[in-house]
């Protein structure tokens, strides 16, 4: 990688594939990626590893909501540590809150030691943090490595000031890299490069496909009923090679 880092979200080894061909530099893996992203399966994580040559840093998520885990819920995410280590993810994506909205730090050491020594990324459980001050700070104690933040706003534009003041923090203390994420499109970028030291940056690039289906049955909703059984989200490579082309502008 060179100065800057581009990570794409996906959740299809066809999403995989367009976001290799755009230029982006690693994949964050998951599933039901319109959910906000779930942990993804051990087969689709072998389909992309066949297809691609990013390295890959797999979401672990339970379910869809908060992250203020049950002792099952934590149980399972403990294990798939272990199982995309021994398949040979390069990182997972983690984060567990206690119910005062800071990190659990214990669960955070739990599923680092069984991590072993694969990277880790802090993800969005960030932005619900009661104090990302104190929170940034812990989790350059802990290890971590990238910590992924719309600056606890909707999106990463609206939280610029707070992402501002993180890389600040990370650039006068050497802790771990923000990577703003949210609604983070080539324009973003541009801004982000000229508002901010930031580097590192995630987005989806999701357009919509519409299904081969020829025969079409209308309302009967398998998930949310607000969304087209008959559409399906794929990462667009045009918008990650146009991310990637700004970046390279300013390399």
């Amino acid at each position: 990688m060179g100065r800057y880092t581009l990570e794409c979200c996906v959740d299809s080894v066809e999403s995989a594939i367009a976001a290799e061909e755009g230029g982006a530099d690693r994949l964050e893996l998951c599933a039901a990626l319109v959910t906000g992203g779930i942990s993804p399966g051990l087969a689709l994580f072998e389909q992309v590893r066949e297809c691609c040559r990013l390295p890959v840093r797999v979401l672990l998520r339970p379910r869809f909501g908060d992250f203020l885990y049950t002792k099952y819920e934590f149980a399972i995410l403990r294990k798939e540590a272990e199982l995309f280590r021994e398949k040979g993810a390069e990182g997972i994506v983690i984060g567990c809150l206690r119910e005062d909205g800071s990190l659990h730090l214990e669960q955070m050491k739990e599923l680092m030691m069984a991590a072993g020594g694969m990277k880790i990324t802090l993800h969005r459980a960030f932005d619900l943090c009661a104090d990302p001050a104190a929170a940034y700070e812990q989790a350059g104690e802990l290890g971590i490595d990238t910590i992924l933040t719309s600056g606890q706003k909707s999106s990463s534009l609206a939280g610029l000031p707070l992402l501002k003041q993180l890389a600040e923090l990370q650039r006068a203390n050497g802790g771990p890299q923000i990577m703003a994420g949210a609604g983070v499109t080539p324009d973003v970028i541009r801004q982000f490069l000229v508002k901010t030291d930031i580097t590192s940056f995630h987005l989806s690039a999701k357009k919509t496909v519409e299904s081969s289906m020829r025969y079409r049955r209308e309302g009967v909703p398998m998930g949310l009923p607000m969304m087209s059984e008959y559409h399906i989200f794929r990462t667009d490579s045009q918008v990650v090679a146009e991310a990637r082309k700004v970046l390279a502008e300013n390399e």
